[in-house]
Formats: C-alpha cells, sequence, structure tokens
C-alpha cells in the first residue's frame, strides 16, 4: 500500500501540489487524470521518493520514505519500476544492454543469468529477438515495449507509468494498455498510471483519481468516472474547453474568411 498524506509541492513561486491525499490499494491499477501541469509527473516523483515534498507524509508500505535517508530512499525505489514518458532508453546501449542495466548495477547475477532474464522480459512484453539493436532502430511502441521489459526485469513490486501512450497510434496504443493490464494480472505488481488519454485510462484503470488545481478532486472506477457529475471531470472526460479560445467577434470575422475562402474556390 502507499499512502499520500496532504503532501504540498512547490515549485518555484508555483504551488504544484495543495494538499494531496490519496491512497493506492497493493494489487490495483490505479490511474491519475488531469490536465497538462495539475502535477501528475510531479506526483509520480514524489512516490518513487526523486522529489521531496515541502510538507505531508508518503508512506510505502507503512514506512515514511519523505525522512529517510538518500541511502535508504534508494533501497526502497529499487522495489518500484518506472516507464518514462519518452522511454528513456540510453542511445549508446544495445536492447539488451538497457533492459539488463538494473540486474548489473543492483544483483549480483553472471552475465549469463542476466541474458536470460533480458530474454525472458522481451519474450513478456512480446520484442523477442532485437536484443542487439540499438534504441535508435526501433519503432515508437518498440521502445515503450523495450523500457517497460526493462522496468519488469529487476521484479519490482509497484510499476509506475508516465503516458505510457503519448505519441503512439491508437493500435499501438491499445497494444501498450493490454501489455499493462497483463502484467498487472501476471506479476500481480501494483500499477500507478499517469495519462490525459481516457481510453487508456478507462481500459487499464481498476480506480482512476483525478487532479485538478493541485488536489485530488474525485476518485472513483471507471463507470463512476463516466457518470460523475463534477464538472472539471465531465470536461477532461469529454475533451471540452472551459470556454471558447476566441472571443465570440474574432469568430464571427474568421466564419466570414472561411465562408470567402469557399466562394473563391468556387464551391
Amino acid at each position: 500500500m502507499i499512502e499520500i498524506r496532504d503532501v504540498h509541492k512547490k515549485l518555484g513561486s508555483l504551488e504544484v501540489l495543495q494538499g494531496i491525499d490519496l491512497t493506492i490499494q497493493s494489487g490495483e491499477s490505479i490511474v491519475i487524470i488531469g490536465r497538462s501541469g495539475s502535477g501528475k509527473s510531479v506526483l509520480l516523483k514524489h512516490i518513487i521518493g526523486l522529489m521531496l515534498p515541502d510538507s505531508g507524509e508518503i508512506l510505502v508500505d507503512g514506512v515514511e520514505i519523505t525522512h529517510l535517508s538518500h541511502d535508504e530512499r534508494r533501497q526502497v525505489r529499487r522495489r518500484f519500476g518506472m516507464l518514462f514518458q519518452g522511454a528513456a532508453l540510453f542511445d549508446s546501449m544495445t536492447v539488451e544492454e538497457n533492459v539488463g542495466l538494473g540486474l548489473r548495477e543492483h544483483t549480483r547475477m553472471s552475465p549469463e543469468e542476466v541474458l536470460a532474464k533480458v530474454r525472458a522480459c522481451l519474450d513478456m512484453v512480446g520484442l523477442s529477438g532485437v536484443e542487439k539493436m540499438r534504441p535508435s532502430s526501433l519503432s515508437g511502441g518498440m521502445k515503450k515495449r523495450a523500457a517497460l521489459a526493462r522496468a519488469i526485469a529487476v521484479e519490482p513490486e509497484y510499476v509506475l507509468y508516465d503516458e505510457p501512450t503519448t505519441g503512439l497510434d491508437p493500435i499501438t496504443a491499445d497494444a501498450i494498455n493490454e501489455l499493462i493490464r497483463g502484467l498487472q494480472q501476471q506479476l500481480r505488481v501494483t500499477s500507478i498510471v499517469v495519462t490525459h488519454d481516457m481510453a487508456s485510462a478507462f481500459k487499464v484503470g481498476d480506480r482512476i483519481a483525478m487532479l485538478h488545481d493541485g488536489k485530488v478532486i474525485f476518485q472513483g472506477t471507471p463507470e463512476e468516472t463516466r457518470r460523475a457529475d463534477d464538472p472539471e471531470v465531465k470536461r477532461f472526460i469529454l475533451g471540452e474547453a472551459t470556454e471558447a479560445p476566441f472571443p465570440p467577434r474574432h469568430m464571427e470575422i474568421a466564419a466570414r474568411r472561411r465562408t470567402g475562402v469557399w466562394r473563391w474556390l468556387g464551391r
């Protein structure tokens, strides 16, 4: 279980997190949604211990991590795997070297054992036979899969996903969603997914939490999210702006120009 209690964080003069309260149950897949700049990625960095709150508490299985020493936080961090938004593969390394990095750094496995584990993880994400390729030779979806193989290679208890479907076509994005769901069930890990992709959120989430103005304003199942009465949740799900992007007068001028263009084209 991860418990986030009244967490506040300022970046410069901007208060990004303004009293976050959230409990993540072991074994569940929770999706955190919200507009750009709402603090989703900052919250992930707090959960994994890469950032520390200005105030509040973060507990991982009952251990409050914000007051641990640097080395103690590193030990806690080994229980996490993370899929970064841009995959964050090292271009100078092969896929095999990227996936096995954590194993070489943090275990005493022999090179043969590391290679066997790397191949097993790549096979698990449907990416066999690419061990010797460089990240530059991979498609966007393949990079995400390789990065996910690296995340699960260290056998984490928690896997964090930062915008896992960003930049992918709908079919590849759906394949990544299936993979996230399948790995959660197969490996029995707790999945924490940050996304603005509602198709992904509804597919991979047991529960959905929405951040707005630095706070969690809604939590519920996918079905409860679809039926939510909160106007901010509704706008986000439907992808509707809170107001027209241009004043009415500007919109009228733009409409007249479009009409003139169609007439000029003879339509």
